[in-house]
């Protein structure tokens, strides 16, 4: 645990800054490493949820519940932005779920629904091998086999061998920190701004 610690110092200083202050995308994975000393139970349960800015019970959560959280915390409402989207263009968004019309409890958290969003809202970086090519910030989803797909940040935390960025995701053991990238055939790969 020291080790991290001591990553997350040397990363924190060394982060890239434009005017004194680090950019979107790193104060987005920052932003991440605050979600990881949550106690967050792994819960798919649907919820109703408060519009905008609605949250699933603090203490529950699923993947896109950390990326939610995450943009959430620099004033981008993920649940809006993706319910307003599909307002206008429900046909451009996946229909597996047999719904005939959005659905502003369940939409933002579904990662096919966010990777069709990222899609067309932010930039679709290239799924690469090459850990060099995903930078703090980044959103990457993942097929984990069976029709189940995930989803998480690149944080700004090195791997202890320094060659990829930590993930922060919560694949069923709550919103972690994991050197992850690669475990599974990546999906997506976006950078969004809001």
């Amino acid at each position: 645990m020291h080790h991290l610690l001591v990553a997350f110092v040397i990363a924190f200083l060394l982060r890239p800054a434009v005017y004194g202050q680090a950019n979107f995308y790193d104060r987005l994975a920052d932003s991440t490493l605050t979600l990881t000393k949550q106690n967050v139970r792994y819960d798919p349960a649907y919820f109703r949820l408060d519009y905008p800015n609605g949250d699933v019970p603090a203490d529950r959560g699923v993947c896109t519940d950390v990326v939610i959280r995450a943009y959430r915390k620099l004033g981008i409402d993920l649940q809006r932005e993706v319910h307003e989207d599909m307002r206008g263009r429900f046909a451009e968004y996946p229909k597996q779920w047999g719904l005939t019309k959005p659905d502003r409890n369940i939409d933002h958290r579904r990662v096919p629904n966010l990777m069709a969003f990222f899609s067309k809202h932010g930039t679709v970086e290239p799924n690469s091998t090459e850990a060099r090519d995903y930078a703090p910030g980044d959103i990457v989803c993942w097929n984990l086999g069976g029709g189940v797909t995930h989803i998480g940040i690149v944080s700004g935390i090195r791997s202890l061998d320094g060659k990829r960025n930590l993930i922060v995701h919560n694949i069923g053991a709550g919103q972690v920190l994991e050197d992850c990238l690669f475990d599974f055939k990546i999906i997506g790969h976006y950078r969004y701004g809001g």
